[in-house]
C-alpha cells in the first residue's frame, strides 16, 4: 500500500512562491506517475500538474502553465510543485496523487492512491 503525505502549505501573499513536497512510501515510487491536483470548498478536486516515469514528461492545467513546476526526486521518492507568482485564486487544498498507469494522467479516476492534502492559502 502506497502512503502520500503532502507538505509545504502556509499562507502567502500575492506574487510570493511555494514549494510543495509529497514523500511517497510503501511502494516502487519510480514506476509511479505522479499528480497534483487541488479543491476548494464546494468544488469537485481540480487537476494541476502530472509528470510521468523519469520525469520524461509534465503536463499542467492551463490556468497555471507558466507559473507552476512539478519536478521529481526518484532517489527520495518524493514530488515537488514549485509554484511562483501565486494568486489568490490558486488558493486551495492541494493534493498529491499516484497513479499505475503510464502517461501524462490529468483525470483524477485515473490516480490509485491519494494523500491527505496541505492548505495553501493567497492573501491578496
Amino acid at each position: 500500500q502506497v502512503q502520500l503525505v503532502e507538505s509545504g502549505g502556509g499562507t502567502v501573499q500575492a506574487g510570493d512562491a511555494v514549494r510543495l513536497s509529497c514523500a511517497a512510501s510503501g511502494g516502487t515510487f519510480s514506476r509511479y506517475v505522479m499528480g497534483w491536483f487541488r479543491q476548494t470548498p464546494g468544488d469537485e478536486r481540480e487537476f494541476v500538474a502530472t509528470i510521468t516515469w523519469a520525469g520524461i514528461w509534465t503536463y499542467y492545467a492551463d490556468s497555471v502553465k507558466g507559473r507552476f513546476t512539478i519536478f521529481r526526486d526518484d532517489a527520495k521518492n518524493t514530488v515537488f510543485l514549485q509554484m511562483n507568482s501565486l494568486k489568490p485564486e490558486d488558493t486551495a487544498v492541494y493534493y498529491c496523487a499516484a497513479s499505475v498507469v503510464d502517461g501524462t494522467q490529468n483525470r483524477e479516476d485515473a490516480y490509485d492512491y491519494w494523500g491527505q492534502g496541505t492548505q495553501v492559502s493567497v492573501s491578496s
